[in-house]
């Protein structure tokens, strides 16, 4: 942390001095948020360039408005139209996304084509990887905690048929003979993923848009139609890896893929998670990633009188961060308003957010390390 803080007190004596010399306003708070996220994430270093062609219109700069979407998601903007509106009236916002002035600012048609060609490209997830590459990995934090947890993300879209499942062969009543066998089951996903590697497993997790349900925490069944947002957060709050699957996904479903994936990033030592990720499998792959998994115990093992030993159940309660990551990402960076459809372009508006509450946490952490 105190590198972090030493690296954030370099950033903001230049950042803010050197940008507000050039305005004709003064900074607000927001503004000065949006600078900070955005000289954290970097998000127009990924942008690649475009080849200009001899005939037709110049085509637009796209590293503005990925600097944009990125603003967007700090101000918690549910359209795009409405973000325009703000970006052509306040003349700093649009210098900190990289316009002279808003006369500069595209359409609405082009923020739309410049998002598609970005979902298209992957660039939430080629921007998140570097992020937490050069913050928190080669070694340069030892992770104590990892928490990965899902939540709900509801679309405006219709969700798609379930496929009818291929008939099965029929059996004859009855208990089979001796020495008879029926035909064998297929191997279950979590059993699969231990032999394929993570980019393997998660290409073969359902995306489409479809109607998930679960308990809430009053023990109410919850229904709705759209994703899920699959998260590992580190103790300090930091989301490490992001996964946008279909809502009906079970959660043990993505958790060996995500588990590989997060420990090629950073280094950690126990991950802790909820009942839902209660398998032997997910287990044992933590367990060969040199991690230890803590588990929540299922309510069947609960009525048991099946405890966890103390200083599990006190690890256990890191749990919340994820919980907490995915409260701001809904409240304050957009998760909660999803107006695009297909789950490319959901995946991509989500990771916009998910960059912003990185940065956002960083610079925090940051501020209380410089003030003790």
């Amino acid at each position: 942390m105190n590198r972090i803080a030493r690296w954030w007190g370099h950033v903001q004596a230049l950042l803010f001095e050197g940008v507000a010399a050039g305005l004709d306003e003064r900074l607000t708070e927001r503004h000065q948020q949006v600078m900070a996220v955005l000289e954290v994430v970097r998000v127009e270093q990924h942008v690649p360039m475009r080849v200009r062609l001899w005939t037709g219109r110049p085509a637009y700069d796209r590293r503005p408005l990925a600097r944009a979407f990125v603003a967007k998601a700090v101000y918690n903007d549910p359209t795009t139209v409405g973000f325009l509106e703000r970006l052509r009236t306040d003349r700093n916002l649009c210098r900190i996304c990289g316009w002279d002035h808003p006369g500069e600012v595209p359409s609405e048609a082009t923020f739309s084509r410049a998002f598609s060609e970005f979902a298209e490209i992957g660039l939430g997830d080629t921007v998140h990887q570097a992020l937490v590459k050069q913050h928190l990995g080669d070694g340069k934090v030892l992770v104590g905690h990892i928490a990965r947890d899902s939540t709900e993300i509801d679309a405006r879209e219709r969700a798609v048929k379930k496929p009818k499942p291929p008939p099965q062969p029929k059996r004859k009543r009855g208990r089979p003979r001796k020495g008879e066998e029926g035909p064998p089951k297929p191997p279950r996903r979590v059993v699969l993923q231990l032999g394929q590697t993570p980019e393997e497993a998660l290409v073969e997790l359902p995306t489409a848009c479809d109607w998930g349900s679960k308990k809430n925490s009053q023990g109410m069944k919850h229904s709705w139609k759209g994703y899920k947002l699959h998260l590992d957060v580190c103790c300090a709050g930091l989301p490490l890896n992001a996964v946008t699957t279909s809502a009906s996904l079970h959660d043990s479903q993505v958790a060996i893929p995500m588990a590989r994936r997060t420990a090629q990033r950073v280094t950690a030592l126990y991950e802790v998670m909820d009942s839902a990720y209660v398998a032997k499998e997910i287990s044992q792959a933590c367990e060969a990633l040199g991690h230890v998994p803590i588990v929540e115990l299922h309510s069947s093992e609960k009525k048991m009188g099946i405890s966890l030993e103390p200083a599990r159940e006190r690890r256990l309660d890191e749990r919340t961060v994820v919980e907490r990551a995915y409260g701001r990402l809904k409240d304050s960076f957009g998760a909660r308003f999803v107006r695009v459809r297909g789950h490319a372009k959901v995946h991509l508006h989500l990771m916009f957010g998910v960059l912003a509450l990185f940065a956002d946490q960083l610079i925090k952490l940051a501020l209380d390390a410089s003030q003790t």
